[in-house]
């Protein structure tokens, strides 16, 4: 036996979405908000008529969606020519006749439709859907109901032709509504909880969209010579960011995208680990059980009359912005919680598999320094650290939760996990340590 002989070395695989996806995106994004931050001066060369200000409107928000968004679409077709790929499930050189699908359609619109219904049900029920901030997400779904309704007919008949297997979970959900023979309930559950995390999210996401878009197109430039000003406009730019590629994301769970769901997380534990991050059932604000933010100060507070240590301690925040930002880019159109819809391996995923909550996790922690009070108690300082160190414990407990389905779903993702053992230094370091 050759004791000499080293271990195999494990290679990164190819990440299932191509780089240049997010930066199309974003690349039409920045134009769009310097458009409406200089439409004054666009309406006057233009000669448009309308209001000479900046536009920051809601629904201007949602066109810098739409068209951030088709152009990853696009870019993704043309370029990157994912609607080929074997992953989506389409045979696009051998479509079946009309005929042979009609039934097998319309069984399918009933289940879509269905779906549709008891998503709509439950934000009718739940009365935090019709409060700030979920209003505007939920006004905006409701105009596009309708719309969605009369294109599903048109665009399952068409996909129906090239799908290898029609009968997919939609399906499943439409025959056991009608009582036909074959239908699974398996499929059922997995269609189901793909879509629960769609209603949920998308909700959620378009409601937080003009905020954002609004503050960064409104900011004046005033004060871009002080740290702490430029510190906060720069984070509110990466966060809108964030939320604009995130929200195209739930939005565009296409096959010929190959961007559909192909699983959601099956643990119930994933599940409480994800929305205890989110309202209505966050528990990290609000004066909710974690939240650490009472008898703190933030990092301005404590380095005021330091520019030095502002300047460098904004780069710092600057900078862990940023990696969540692009945490969320490299996905193009795939973004989505507790979800399965390919593997990224580039980007900030070369450095961790969680690059969104540690960059995140470490943010909280040097914007609050929880272990400093103004109140000068030593209480305050242990509590609010202990409890920061509570919230960090739940985003460990999320990735703990997203690796069990990934792993359980793709052997591409286990390879990639086993490539960061070693491969991703910030993995690496993580792992000696704990």
């Amino acid at each position: 036996m050759d004791c000499s002989a080293s271990p195999s070395v494990v290679s990164r695989p190819q990440s299932d979405v191509s780089a240049s996806v997010g930066l199309v995106g974003l690349a039409v994004l920045v134009a769009w908000v310097m458009v409406c931050r200089s439409w004054p001066m666009v309406a006057d060369a233009l000669d448009l008529g309308g209001p000479r200000e900046p536009l920051a409107g809601p629904y201007t928000a949602v066109m810098a969606l739409a068209l951030s968004s088709g152009a990853m679409a696009l870019w993704s077709v043309l370029v990157d020519k994912v609607h080929r790929r074997a992953s989506t499930g389409i045979d696009w050189a051998h479509p079946r006749p009309l005929r042979d699908v009609l039934g097998i359609s319309a069984v399918k619109l009933v289940g879509l439709w269905v779906t549709w219904a008891v998503i709509g049900t439950a934000y009718c029920l739940f009365r935090f859907y019709w409060q700030e901030p979920w209003l505007f997400g939920i006004r905006l779904i409701g105009l596009g109901v309708v719309p969605m309704a009369l294109l599903s007919v048109p665009y399952v008949l068409w996909l129906d032709r090239v799908l290898i297997d029609p009968r997919d979970g939609a399906w499943h959900c439409g025959a056991w509504v009608l009582g036909r023979d074959g239908a699974d309930g398996g499929q059922v559950l997995l269609h189901a909880r793909r879509w629960a995390v769609k209603g949920f999210f998308t909700a959620f996401m378009l409601s937080i969209l003009p905020g954002g878009f609004a503050a960064v197109v409104h900011f004046d430039g005033a004060g871009l010579g002080d740290p702490v000003a430029l510190t906060n406009w720069l984070i509110t730019w990466l966060f809108m960011i964030d939320v604009q590629i995130g929200t195209a994301g739930y939005l565009f769970t296409l096959r010929p995208l190959d961007a559909h769901i192909r699983s959601a997380n099956p643990y119930l534990d994933g599940w409480v680990a994800a929305l205890v991050c989110y309202p209505p059932f966050i528990m990290m604000g609000g004066n909710g059980p974690l939240d650490y933010h009472p008898g703190t100060a933030e990092w301005s507070q404590w380095l005021a009359g330091h520019e030095w240590a502002l300047w460098g301690w904004g780069a710092w925040l600057v900078a862990l912005t940023g990696v969540y930002g692009w945490a969320t880019m490299v996905f193009g159109l795939r973004f989505s919680n507790l979800t399965y819809r390919g593997v990224i391996t580039h980007g900030p995923y070369r450095l961790t598999r969680h690059p969104a909550y540690v960059s995140k996790n470490l943010f909280w922690w040097s914007v609050t320094l929880p272990f400093l009070s103004p109140t000068g108690s030593l209480v305050d300082c242990m509590r609010n650290t202990a409890i920061l160190a509570m919230v960090s414990a739940v985003y460990w407990w999320r990735a703990k939760t997203e690796e069990r389905h990934l792993l359980g779903q793709d052997a591409k993702y286990r390879a990639y996990w086993a490539w960061a053992e070693t491969g991703a230094p910030i993995t690496r370091l993580l792992k000696r340590v704990f």
